[in-house]
């Protein structure tokens, strides 16, 4: 009996092991690992990033809720833009187009129930003074998920349920709301879609004549749609044309013509226990009203990793973006990656 027990032991244990060597070997391989050259990770943490007006930086989050980074892209040199203040952490940091940085973040943390500090409730807007010379100061309004900044004019877009949009103003100095304009309602959406959940995205460069932004509702699976709202004619447009999938806008291009997209459109129906999340990768999407898509990244293959929270430089040349684990909270991210569209099409065209 006890050597029976001893061998069922063994192989308990040895199963164990192997289990346990699997898992760690499928989590070690990183579609980092085998990435062509033109594809660079820059830091070794970090999330949800933006790129500075000249290119030569890159804004990111260290966590959710936590301080907010530069890196130099031709160093890696960090920087950190938050540690001179006390803080409860922040969910979003982008560049405004003076260089000051739009910061969405809540007064108060609570470690029980964090996501308290991401809702619409209780995130607000701040801008940062670029020469870091003192905390934040409050704009006055709270913000679901990111805003939208335009890199052009001191012009911001955010939602809480409707979207809204107003200029930023300095007023000795101090940042301040000009005046506060509803921009996009639920009820205004086209028929299809009628009362889906909204989110700001971008403005469309290179004129700022619209405002790309998401449409979002549990329908089937979990479904988004890429949609624009002209801001003069106030006229929407459906670009993605496909309600019964994913299809999340990201980063723009700087010629207005494409978009990069979230889609999990090569696994648009959920398995048993996961999220619609748990499928995303890259895509660039046309602005043109052709609906066409092309699939970018393929960190999804497998279903252990995924591509996330895309943005582009604006010379249009790299792509900034983040990878994460399936299962994980959406716009946690493992480190910053760099993708060199330039160099990916002189690899393309060395091959033909």
């Amino acid at each position: 009996m006890k050597a029976s027990i001893k061998v069922l032991t063994s192989i308990f244990l040895l199963l164990s092991f192997v289990t346990g060597s699997a898992q760690n070997t499928i989590l070690a391989k990183s579609p980092l690992d085998t990435m062509p050259s033109f594809v660079k990770k820059i830091t070794t943490f970090g999330e949800r990033c933006d790129w500075s007006l000249d290119g030569k930086k890159i804004i990111f989050l260290e966590k959710m809720y936590g301080d907010v980074f530069e890196v130099e892209v031709a160093t890696g040199i960090l920087t950190p833009l938050t540690h001179h203040f006390f803080h409860e952490g922040f969910v979003r940091a982008l560049y405004l187009s003076n260089g000051d940085i739009l910061l969405s973040g809540s007064k108060t943390f609570d470690a029980a129930n964090p996501g308290k500090s991401r809702s619409p409730e209780q995130a607000e807007l701040w801008v940062l003074k670029r020469d870091l010379s003192g905390p934040p100061t409050p704009l006055g309004v709270f913000c679901k998920e990111g805003p939208a900044v335009s890199r052009e004019q001191l012009k911001i877009a955010w939602t809480v349920d409707d979207i809204y949009m107003s200029d930023i103003v300095y007023d000795n100095g101090i940042p301040k709301l000009k005046q506060i304009d509803t921009l996009v309602r639920s009820k205004d959406l086209p028929k299809e879609i009628a009362n889906w959940r909204l989110e700001t995205q971008n403005f469309r460069p290179p004129y700022d004549d619209e405002l790309i932004f998401n449409a979002h509702f549990p329908a089937i699976e979990y479904e988004a749609e890429v949609m624009g709202i002209n801001l003069k004619t106030k006229k929407i447009i459906n670009y993605s044309q496909r309600p019964d999938r994913y299809d999340e806008p990201e980063g723009i291009f700087p010629d207005g013509k494409h978009i990069l997209v979230e889609s999990t459109r090569h696994h648009p129906k959920r398995d048993k226990g996961r999220t619609t999340w748990d499928y995303i990768d890259i895509y660039k999407l046309a602005l043109d009203g052709s609906a066409k898509m092309e699939r970018i990244t393929y960190f999804n293959e497998g279903l252990v990793y995924k591509a996330t929270n895309p943005v582009v430089s604006d010379d249009g040349r790299f792509m900034a973006f983040q990878y994460s684990v399936i299962g994980e909270t959406t716009g946690v991210g493992h480190g910053i990656v760099i993708w060199d569209f330039v160099k990916e099409n002189e690899m393309k065209n060395a091959k033909k």
